[in-house]
């Protein structure tokens, strides 16, 4: 009785650039409704929504940050990450080796 209602969650799935453009040139069409075409690709409506809205921001039609800045700020941000690591670590080290020397 536990697991009723309760969903199992779906793995993460990648799909490439050209499977992401041509969603988006469906919903750009104007044929088939969002929920409909996320319904004939088994996606989200919001991962669909979230993919058209991202297609506007780089194309410029739509104030935000383009894919590639994203991209570059995301990778920044993990540099930086792994960057204060190293200063962490350096600073124990820095302490450790000063209370040997006393």
């Amino acid at each position: 009785m536990e697991s009723m209602g309760k969903k199992k969650p779906r793995p993460r799935r990648s799909f490439t650039p050209e499977f992401k453009a041509e969603i988006v040139e469906l919903c750009r069409r104007g044929d088939r409704s969002v929920g409909q075409i996320a319904r004939d690709f088994d996606l989200t409506e919001t991962a669909v929504r979230d993919r058209v809205k991202q297609a506007e921001v780089d194309a410029g039609e739509r104030d935000g940050l383009p894919s590639s800045e994203r991209e570059e700020l995301a990778a920044l941000r993990r540099e930086n990450r792994r960057l204060r690591e190293d200063v962490d670590i350096l600073k124990r080290a820095t302490a450790f080796f000063a209370q040997e020397t006393r």
